[in-house]
């Protein structure tokens, strides 16, 4: 192949060779084994031990693990924010996870972005005709929601919005709002899971979205959306005068 048409190959197609080769490398050393609570529990003491030995170093470890879990769509989203919880408490659990979280999915948003993009296009194709309306219609407020209330994969929010237009600014400001009550959730759940592990029962992530958690985050929901309905109901009364 000639040295151009490399260079073109890579151009096109190198940033998705780094994430299919990162997910791949992550299931080859079956890494997932250590996304689990078992290993949580497991290592417990020795996390604790570290974060408060270097308590500068060890948020920045965290946060850069998060980053790439989330930047190279690997399973583990939840056990990671609840590890956040359990190592740095509710609130700066909440705040290293929003941070680490909206800094890797901007990354893939980015990449979807680029050339790259018709490539991604597959893994997220059934559902962009879904949310295709939300968007040309308000993309903040609609992302707004999708990171509020999950209706779709996460990886799938992450990418849609690249195809269908949505400026960076957009994407980043409704992300990092959008994740913070649901993040708060499972940090706080975190930061109280060692009773979990003392009384020596199996933790469930489905056990944490209780009806009450549910019904304020759609509640945040439909405040978010509040003023998408009010614009389009301002035009249907002035188109009908």
């Amino acid at each position: 192949m000639p040295e151009k048409s490399i260079k073109k190959f890579l151009h096109r197609f190198g940033p998705l060779l780094v994430l299919l080769v990162g997910l791949g490398m992550f299931f080859l050393f079956e890494l997932e084994q250590y996304l689990t609570f078992e290993m949580l529990k497991h290592h417990r003491q020795a996390l604790l031990g570290f974060v408060g030995r270097y308590v500068i170093l060890a948020p920045l470890i965290y946060m850069l693990l998060y980053i790439l879990v989330v930047a190279f769509s690997v399973p583990g989203g939840a056990v990671m924010t609840i590890t956040g919880g359990f190592l740095f408490g509710s609130l700066f659990g909440t705040i290293y996870v929003v941070i680490a979280a909206t800094i890797g999915a901007t990354i893939l948003f980015l990449i979807a972005k680029t050339a790259l993009g018709e490539s991604l296009r597959t893994y997220a194709g059934p559902w962009i005709n879904k949310m295709r309306k939300g968007f040309q219609e308000d993309g903040f407020h609609y992302l707004l929601v999708l990171r509020l209330i999950p209706l779709f994969p996460f990886f799938v929010v992450n990418l849609v919005p690249a195809f269908l237009g949505v400026t960076t600014r957009t994407y980043v400001g409704a992300t990092l709002i959008g994740i913070i009550p649901g993040s708060f959730v499972y940090a706080t759940v975190g930061a109280g899971i060692g009773s979990v592990f003392d009384a020596g029962e199996t933790f469930e992530v489905a056990n944490i979205f209780t009806t009450q958690v549910w019904l304020a985050l759609i509640g945040l929901a439909v405040l978010a959306i509040l003023p998408v309905v009010y614009r389009r109901f301002k035009r249907k009364k002035k188109g009908g005068k």
